[in-house]
């Protein structure tokens, strides 16, 4: 099979009835934000809230009728598992997904709920993969390779396709990139189509696995990221022979500028984003002039965030931007000054969250107590109006903590 621009239109052609053609979009409030046209395909509104069935369904639909008895084998953080385990369950094929320990709980309930047995095993995508592969041989199962086989990046390449047929008119395109499935298949339906778009490829400060491969650099691609989908240790062979000289920039972003953009996307865009669905975003807020007044289009790429990190993301954000903030004061120890502290945070319209009140810490005088009371405020400027009426009522101000 060749991966070019007609095979990616005969796998859209071929599977239209069962992958959703998801929205692309301006969207309006990343506009208004970040002084570039800001254009969005939304594909954490797909099947399992991730392109990544797109592939998965192109692989599956080649299969031969025994290979389909036999059943499939995948290795996965996520995406590709749901990917797999729908498709499968759909074309009544059994699956087998295995998924490293690091896999976020609601990607392998879903999984699970999908139909597919999940195995748990492995420290990262290689020790789960090793073991996938020696449960294909011992099992008689077709592995179904997250990134680095033809027809899955043929698959993904449909994305783009879509975007270029809803809007010609986007002048540079952000992919996120683990092993490199999406932006080969981004990469060919794009240059196909518009020669003269910009691709810009976002990999986490953690994995530069591509960045690796192009420069030959050995930069380690470990530790723990908020972009598990894209925590990727080695880029595939088959999309790093697209990807080499056919890409025109690559940007790398913090963990810090993950999780404002997953906070933007919820609080703002009104809409959910994983950690490497946000890649992209990040990709604008940490290189902001890079895109001035271009036409962007972001792939949004899934939506599978697990509640509790959600929660997390969110409420770090409120400290990030001054809106929850801890105020640790050195108070008279004697009735009445937990009073008069939060009276005055109440006066000012500030909500109190928490407070800690302690009397043993050596550093204070026998007869001081410290208290750190967390409140919820309306930014930064306001906390120091509140700072600013504590220490006017006598009281001690020490650090400004976050929590």
């Amino acid at each position: 099979m060749n991966i070019n621009i007609t095979s990616i239109k005969t796998a859209a052609r071929d599977f239209r009835d069962e992958i959703l053609q998801t929205p692309f979009s301006l969207s309006r409030p990343l506009t208004e934000k970040l002084n570039a046209e800001v254009y969005v395909k939304y594909e954490n509104k797909q099947h399992t809230s991730s392109f990544k069935v797109r592939g998965a369904l192109t692989k599956l639909m080649t299969l031969s009728h025994e290979q389909k008895i036999s059943g499939v084998i995948a290795m996965s953080a996520g995406n590709h598992a749901q990917g797999v385990a729908y498709n499968s369950k759909r074309l009544g094929i059994p699956s087998t997904i295995v998924m490293p320990d690091s896999t976020p709980f609601t990607k392998i309930r879903s999984t699970k709920e999908l139909g597919a047995e999940v195995i748990i095993k492995g420290k990262n995508l290689t020790e789960a993969e090793d073991y996938a592969k020696e449960l294909s041989l011992s099992r008689g199962l077709t592995f179904i390779h997250p990134f680095n086989d033809k027809h899955i990046i043929v698959g993904q390449g449909t994305i783009v396709l879509e975007m270029l047929k809803e809007n010609s008119d986007i002048d540079t395109l952000i992919v996120p990139v683990g092993g490199g499935g999406l932006i080969a298949g981004s990469l060919i339906a794009a240059k196909s189509l518009k020669s003269s778009i910009k691709v810009i490829r976002v990999e986490v400060e953690r994995y530069p696995s591509l960045a690796n491969a192009l420069g030959g650099l050995t930069k380690p691609c470990e530790g723990s990221t908020l972009a598990e989908g894209i925590a990727v240790a080695q880029i595939g062979k088959i999309p790093l022979s697209v990807i080499k000289g056919n890409i025109d920039d690559f940007l790398i972003v913090s963990e810090d500028s993950i999780e404002r953009a997953i906070a933007l996307f919820a609080l703002t865009d009104k809409t959910i984003a994983e950690g490497a669905g946000a890649a992209g975003l990040a990709a604008l807020l940490e290189y902001p002039d890079n895109f001035r007044d271009k036409k962007v289009g972001l792939i949004l790429c899934g939506g599978n965030i697990d509640s509790r990190m959600l929660s997390s993301v969110l409420m770090r954000d409120m400290v990030r931007n001054g809106q929850v903030v801890t105020l640790s004061i050195t108070i008279p120890d004697k009735p009445g000054q937990l009073q008069a502290v939060s009276g005055i945070c109440a006066d000012a319209g500030a909500n109190v969250l928490a407070v800690e009140h302690g009397r043993f810490a050596l550093d204070l005088a026998a007869s001081s107590a410290q208290l750190d009371i967390t409140i919820e405020t309306r930014g930064h400027q306001h906390a120091k109006e509140i700072m600013e009426k504590m220490q006017s009522a006598g009281f001690i101000m020490n650090t400004l903590k976050s929590k």
